[in-house]
């Protein structure tokens, strides 16, 4: 059997059990390349090169393997390797925090932000951090940055100790613990945040692999908008003069407006459309009060 035959098989596999993607991919035969390169580590960019190799039964055995642990415990391909990859850059994760899949990664890496930000910049924070990774791609984005990653999970937080150690950042990446904004008084140019914001019916109807997941990290109450409530009620005494908010709502575009029916938004452009990604500035914060 080749390599390539291999991911046809488990892409096949894969398919007929009915697993769900969404954490680094969107379909059976890209999850399958992931799970049989990282088996064999090989580079997951190198497909081409390797496609033809003929496998060992045991390389085979442990591809089965690891295909049928995928399936059986419908965990995310992101745990069972402990890597997961956002604009080309790779970020240790485990069960302790959600799979990083931010879409404010896109307006990090392709300047989308510039337009907001200036010289004075020099502030950012990144809320519900996570593993980490929002806060390393805006340090890797903005050198002169300093940056808070916050996020009210210990286990999230040490998972994230991980990513800014391995970067290379800890003297521009501060890590801390916090209940929203409670241990954050800012002044803050630049807050990220991607918060828990499923309604409660959507997380109700959840597959295997997203459950997998902290809670913590996904539920935003009935509407979703619980944490987001709390969050624009804080934010503006924590932002400065010239400060903006990124803030990722996922599918959640109507709840937010039917709970913010008055606020003007800026809908950022993603690989998902212009309606899951917004900017706030702080005079339409303010306005909220």
């Amino acid at each position: 059997m080749t390599l390539m035959q291999a991911i046809e098989a488990a892409a096949a596999r894969l398919e007929a059990a009915g697993v769900s993607f969404g954490h680094g991919t969107t379909n059976a035969f890209d999850e399958a390349v992931w799970l049989v390169l990282w088996r064999l580590g090989l580079p997951l960019d190198e497909l081409d090169a390797v496609a033809g190799r003929a496998l060992s039964a045991d390389e085979q055995a442990a591809i089965d393997a690891l295909v049928g642990e995928r399936i059986a415990t419908r965990r995310p391909a992101a745990y069972l390797t402990k890597e997961a990859w956002l604009q080309g850059v790779s970020f240790y994760v485990d069960e302790r925090a959600i799979v990083p899949r931010s879409l404010i990664a896109e307006a990090l890496a392709d300047g989308t932000l510039d337009a907001w930000l200036s010289d004075a910049t020099t502030r950012v924070l990144d809320l519900c951090t996570g593993n980490g990774s929002l806060a390393v791609l805006a340090a890797m984005a903005w050198p002169e940055v300093a940056v808070d990653a916050a996020d009210i999970s210990t286990d999230a937080l040490a998972v994230a100790r991980i990513n800014v150690d391995r970067h290379g950042l800890a003297e521009r990446i501060r890590l801390v613990e916090s209940d929203g904004l409670a241990a954050l008084p800012g002044p803050y140019d630049l807050v990220l945040c991607n918060p828990p914001y499923v309604n409660s019916a959507s997380m109700a109807a959840l597959p295997a692999e997203y459950r997998a997941e902290p809670e913590l990290a996904l539920a935003g109450g009935a509407d979703g908008m619980d944490f987001i409530r709390r969050l624009l009620a804080d934010l503006p005494q924590r932002l400065s003069p010239s400060g903006v908010l990124v803030l990722e709502i996922g599918h959640e575009r109507e709840h937010f407006e039917a709970a913010f029916p008055t606020l003007e938004a800026v809908w950022l452009p993603t690989s998902a459309g212009d309606d899951q990604v917004l900017l706030l500035d702080r005079e339409a914060l303010a306005s909220l009060g």
